[in-house]
């Protein structure tokens, strides 16, 4: 899942040239993680697929669960709790509270 950059106020002004590139670049750094992933799983004998999208991460795997139907979401939690889950909050909590099916969440190391 890849976040829009958003400058924030106190960044100034960036141009669209910049911006451009800090978005590509990205881009280029989350599809090379994923390839890494699909790789180690398929490694594995996985049959895996992968889609890269772009937005805000609980509502683009729920989107996406509703279109591919799936039966079922897998997602890793980090298991932060207090302060840190309040600040940081949840993206599997949040896709649990709007996921079209059953989510699985697996809590890493």
């Amino acid at each position: 899942m890849l976040t829009p950059v958003i400058p924030t106020i106190g960044d100034g002004y960036v141009s669209p040239k910049v911006y451009e590139e800090v978005e590509a670049t990205a881009r280029a750094h989350a599809q090379d993680q994923l390839d890494r992933l699909m790789a180690k799983a398929k490694k594995a004998g996985v049959k895996v697929k992968s889609v890269l999208l772009e937005g805000v991460p609980h509502e683009q795997i729920a989107r996406a669960a509703r279109s591919k139907r799936a039966d079922l979401i897998v997602i890793g939690t980090h298991g932060r709790t207090g302060l840190a889950k309040f600040f940081l909050g949840s993206v599997a909590g949040r896709v649990i509270s709007i996921a079209p099916c059953p989510v699985l969440t697996v809590r890493g190391k």
